[in-house]
């Protein structure tokens, strides 16, 4: 197991990780201190619990919308291919009823 040193608040953690992921943990890291510092700008110093409880939820808001979005656009997609599925399929159909009909 590999371990990588991040910092969040001026407070160092070594954190476990997969082997291989130190660098994108240190950078994950750098995003959250730097989210963590602005909500900090935003509404004070309200504790590092509750700046990391905000953060989290501020991530978890923007992953959901992202989420959403993802499948809103696909919609139009997945109705567009099933729909061609099952033009498709008629299409064969009456082909294969033609061919019956001509024996």
């Amino acid at each position: 197991m590999a371990k990588a040193d991040i910092k969040i608040r001026d407070r160092n953690y070594s954190v476990a990780c997969a082997p291989g992921q130190e660098e994108r943990l240190v950078a994950l890291s750098r995003q959250l201190d730097a989210r963590v510092q602005d909500i900090s700008r935003a509404v004070g110093n309200i504790g590092d619990d509750r700046l990391l409880l905000i953060a989290s939820l501020a991530l978890l808001d923007e992953l959901d919308a992202s989420h959403r979005a993802q499948a809103a656009a696909a919609g139009p997609d997945i109705e567009r291919a099933a729909q061609a599925l099952n033009d498709t399929a008629t299409r064969i159909e009456a082909l294969a009823a033609r061919i019956e009909a001509e024996k």
